[in-house]
């Protein structure tokens, strides 16, 4: 059988002789925004953490950070990162109630997205159908998720400021991550 794309070696990277892993260029589209195929990592919402890392890893080649425990509001969740080059994989195992209640079956969640403007691309989103699901900022977390039920999953748009952070605390690198959107307009000025 053929193989279709690049050949894919242990490590995640393209064999030599293959054409590459494709990186899409930030362009905008007719309209002057970027295209929403640049999201910087993809979520799934599991019941068991390890076991969702173990599987990926034994199927797909992934290697992982060490997952942490986080509280937001009254939900305690662990988190983790693949590591490697973006798009990352991102698995949250969450309480019942919470953002990330999966109802003990894994499923996909969200793609994440940098935003140059947090507020202002998600009422773009919401503008375009795409209702606001779930807000951090009231805890302190820049970052929201807007609700796709055409595929049943959210969208993720968090504030691009907090970039190095992330990349920083996991150890990964950002650096040709796009980043959604104009930046806004700098303090005491109005939009044009």
């Amino acid at each position: 059988m053929a193989a279709i794309g690049p050949v894919i070696g242990a490590r995640g990277r393209a064999a030599v002789g293959s054409p590459g892993p494709r990186r899409s260029a930030a362009r905008p589209n007719g309209d002057g925004r970027r295209p929403m195929a640049d999201f910087y990592h993809v979520c799934f919402a599991v019941p068991d953490i390890e076991r969702a890392m173990g599987d990926l890893t034994a199927a797909a080649g992934a290697a992982w950070g060490a997952p942490r425990t986080e509280t937001m509001g009254d939900w305690g969740f662990r988190i983790v990162f693949s590591r490697g080059e973006a798009p990352f994989i991102e698995l949250i195992e969450g309480p019942p109630g919470s953002p990330w209640d999966c109802g003990g079956r894994a499923r996909f969640d969200h793609l994440g997205y940098w935003a140059a403007d947090l507020g202002r691309e998600s009422e773009r989103l919401v503008a375009a159908g795409a209702p606001l699901d779930f807000s951090g900022c009231p805890y302190g977390r820049p970052f929201a998720y807007h609700r796709l039920d055409s595929v049943g999953a959210r969208i993720e748009v968090v504030d691009a400021a907090r970039r190095p952070a992330f990349a920083s605390s996991w150890g990964l690198d950002c650096g040709g991550t796009t980043v959604l959107g104009p930046p806004p307009p700098p303090a005491g000025t109005r939009p044009g």
